[in-house]
């Protein structure tokens, strides 16, 4: 039987090892955040990547566990975020929004970025991991949908669909301003934005059953607008919603 004081000291040293392992990872630089990347990309998912949309121009080839688990190791570290967005790589800005600070986020950088946006993954994968979580998210939601290049409107929509998917204390007040902007813009015939429009309604209305009620409500009164895109956005929503 292993002594007591054995144990103690074995559960020491192991808790020692992580911190100084967690304080290398989050000394990592670029350079060699872009190697390890590097390092574990796949030209067959990269090609993967064209096949969904995915604009491939700087994108090296990899998976989002493996971003995921890297950032798990770097921890937040908001200086390194900004750096890795300026590299262009398609998969380093993705961990940038995984790894940055959100209370450190300006509203200033936000415009930076989603103006840089190419993809609908960066765009959702943004929002989701990092904007959602500023404090100028709400506003976004109002502002971005007016605007007309694509992925920036897809990121107003997008942010819909993430403050109700992840904000949990927030009123149905608040969401039930989304579905007068939803409304408004459902016959935007680009794929990525009219996909956008759905998913922040079909999510919005899947918080409760109240907001449930207003999302077939919305989703009804987009039906009486015979345009392409709203007839598809309202008829896959209250499919999902009534199941």
């Amino acid at each position: 039987m292993i002594p007591q004081c054995i144990l103690v000291l074995y559960h020491k040293i192991c808790f020692i090892a992580k911190l100084i392992s967690i304080q290398y990872n989050q000394r990592m630089t670029t350079p060699e955040i872009i190697k390890h990347l590097k390092k574990n990309s796949s030209p067959k998912d990269r090609a993967g990547m064209a096949r969904f949309g995915i604009d491939t121009k700087y994108a090296l080839g990899v998976k989002i566990p493996v971003l995921r688990a890297l950032a798990k190791k770097i921890g937040k570290n908001h200086k390194l975020a900004q750096n890795l967005w300026k590299t262009k790589i398609h998969e380093a800005r993705i961990l940038a929004s995984m790894i940055d600070e959100p209370e450190k986020v300006t509203e200033s950088q936000m415009e930076q970025w989603v103006k840089c946006f190419n993809s609908w993954d960066i765009c959702d994968q943004t929002c989701m991991n990092l904007f959602d979580k500023t404090k100028y998210a709400w506003g976004k939601t109002a502002e971005w949908p007016k605007r007309k290049e694509e992925f920036v409107k897809r990121a107003g929509f997008a942010l819909m669909a993430s403050l109700a998917f992840h904000n949990k204390k927030t009123g149905d007040s608040e969401f039930i301003k989304f579905f007068p902007i939803i409304k408004k813009y459902s016959d935007d015939d680009r794929n990525f934005v009219k996909k956008s429009v759905n998913w922040a309604l079909r999510q919005t209305g899947k918080r409760n059953k109240n907001l449930k009620k207003y999302a077939l409500k919305t989703a009804e009164e987009i039906l009486k607008n015979r345009h392409k895109s709203a007839q598809w956005i309202a008829k896959d929503a209250i499919r999902e919603l009534k199941k």
